[in-house]
C-alpha cells in the first residue's frame, strides 16, 4: 500500500509553496497512492469554504479550488489541525465538503502505516 502525507503550512497569502505541495499531492492522488494532506498554521485557511476561489499563488498551476476538488476527487483526504483551526474561528462547518477537523494523532496514523512524508 502506497501511501503519501503531504504537511502543509503555506497559507492563501504565502508564497507558491502552496502550489507544489497541491501539485505534488495530486500527482501521487492521480498515480493511485493513498494521500493525506494535513493543513496547520497559516494552511488551515485551504479548507475553508470559499478560501481557495480566488488563490492562484502561481499562474502557470491551475487555480487552487481546482486543484483541491481534483485532489478530493482523486480520492485524497484533507485533515485540519483542531488548534490551527480554532485559533481562526473555523469550525467543521466552515470547512469544504470531505475535509476533516483532525489532530496529531490521526496524523501519525498515517506515518504508522508507513506513509512517505513531506513538509511545506
Amino acid at each position: 500500500d502506497r501511501r503519501s502525507l503531504v504537511i502543509e503550512a503555506a497559507g492563501i497569502d504565502d508564497d507558491e509553496r502552496s502550489s507544489v505541495a497541491w501539485s505534488i499531492a495530486n500527482t501521487a492522488a492521480a498515480s493511485g497512492m493513498d494521500v493525506t494532506v494535513f493543513l496547520v498554521a497559516a494552511g488551515a485557511d485551504w479548507a475553508r469554504k470559499g478560501a481557495a476561489d480566488n488563490a492562484r499563488p502561481n499562474p502557470l498551476d491551475p487555480p487552487m479550488s481546482q486543484m483541491i476538488e481534483t485532489f478530493l476527487a482523486n480520492g485524497g483526504r484533507i485533515l485540519v489541525c483542531p488548534p490551527c483551526a480554532k485559533v481562526r474561528g473555523y469550525t467543521q462547518e466552515s470547512l469544504i465538503e470531505k475535509a476533516t477537523i483532525a489532530g496529531a494523532p490521526v496524523m501519525l496514523e498515517e506515518l504508522i502505516k508507513g506513509a512517505a512524508s513531506l513538509s511545506f
